[in-house]
């Protein structure tokens, strides 16, 4: 049995907690013999800042660099709000996503029947919704240059961003994105604002290009603003969708909102051969250190690294069935708490998923 070497990277707020749940499933597989992992601790975001003066130390980035897979828990909060702009927690994410060339940002958006009640639309509406967000992560106006705040000759200042993307950064992601929708529905939405974005419009156009190498699918084009729209209006009509780094960032943050908590909801970021695992809820410092934050989609990124990078997808189908056996048992962390279910907190949720993936093997 290859062993595995998996980073893990708490982070701030309460991933020091999730991370700790997932951590519990790790060791547990280890030690059962039906995995092998070893696992190493390293910093990012305001407690590598604290620590270092620097959100992305440069032996976070060399440990990053030699494992097989890296699990982030969470970055950033209101006491690191005041620094300067450069060495905010999180500068560490972007950072360690750009240096790894993390392009390719995975973001499901799948509502369990368990909890197709929690959201905030109606059940119709949102009933059998599952999509999948792939998201170009290391180019577009969050890396472009120039950027910056100057003071103009009359004394106003001026903020800019440049968007940019070429012709590989493109083909790279839509390749990725076409290759998923062929494992899939076959179905392939690009997301784009073609209309008035220059740059957009290149998008489009290298899209297209690459889809005459998948001809199975089918790709169709929507403007980001109508796509924001569809999402709310009929999200069962989308597979997987394709967009840029920022259209990305803003369109799964409202897919995640379809499932009833962005607690539930996991993420890959993948490059060649490095990747990246983690919740996308965020460090929510309101409820850090209470003990009752939802672990799940820690969890399920576990699943995702399984299946993805460390080519173990027994092990992630495992890990999925026991999320969704702890469903079954009416078992809720507060942000998926409904009438008729019983409250647990972190550690409870966390030891409930290990004893159902436990039984799995029985």
């Amino acid at each position: 049995m290859t062993r595995k070497t998996i980073l893990l990277l708490p982070g701030d707020g309460i991933g020091p907690e999730i991370v700790a749940e997932a951590r519990k499933l790790l060791d547990w597989l280890t030690a059962q013999g039906h995995a092998s992992f070893y696992m190493e601790e390293g910093l990012i975001g305001g407690a590598a800042y604290d620590q270092t003066g620097n959100p992305l130390p440069e032996e976070t980035v060399i440990r990053a660099r030699q494992a097989d897979a890296v699990l982030l828990g969470a970055v950033g909060g209101p006491k690191w709000e005041p620094l300067p702009y450069e060495v905010r927690p999180e500068r560490g994410l972007l950072g360690i996503r750009k240096v790894l060339d993390l392009y390719c940002n995975l973001r499901p958006a799948k509502v369990f029947p368990q909890l197709v009640d929690a959201s905030t639309l109606k059940r119709e509406v949102v009933d059998g919704t599952d999509i999948m967000v792939v998201r170009e992560l290391s180019s577009g106006i969050y890396f472009g240059n120039p950027r910056g705040v100057e003071t103009m000759d009359n004394g106003e200042k001026r903020g800019f961003n440049t968007l940019v993307y070429t012709t590989s950064e493109i083909e790279r992601i839509a390749k990725s994105a076409f290759q998923l929708a062929m494992l899939r529905q076959k179905k392939l939405c690009s997301v784009d604002k073609a209309n008035v974005l220059e740059s957009t419009e290149l998008w489009r156009e290298v899209v297209i290009e690459v889809g005459k190498s998948f001809p199975e699918v089918a790709l169709s084009h929507m403007y980001v603003d109508n796509a924001a729209m569809q999402l709310i209006r009929n999200p069962r009509q989308f597979d997987v969708i394709v967009t840029t780094n920022m259209f990305g960032d803003i369109l799964s943050d409202e897919a995640s909102m379809l499932t009833g908590s962005i607690g539930m909801l996991p993420s890959a970021s993948l490059g060649e051969p490095f990747a990246l695992y983690e919740p996308i809820h965020g460090s929510a410092p309101d409820i850090a250190g209470r003990g009752v934050a939802n672990p799940l989609a820690t969890i399920l990124s576990v699943a995702m690294m399984c299946r993805h990078s460390l080519r173990l997808p027994d092990l992630a189908d495992r890990i999925e069935g026991a999320v969704n056996r702890v469903l079954d048992q009416g078992l809720r962390t507060p942000d998926i708490l409904q009438p008729g279910t019983q409250q647990v907190g972190t550690v409870a949720m966390g030891d409930a998923v290990l004893a159902a993936l436990s039984e799995s093997f029985s």
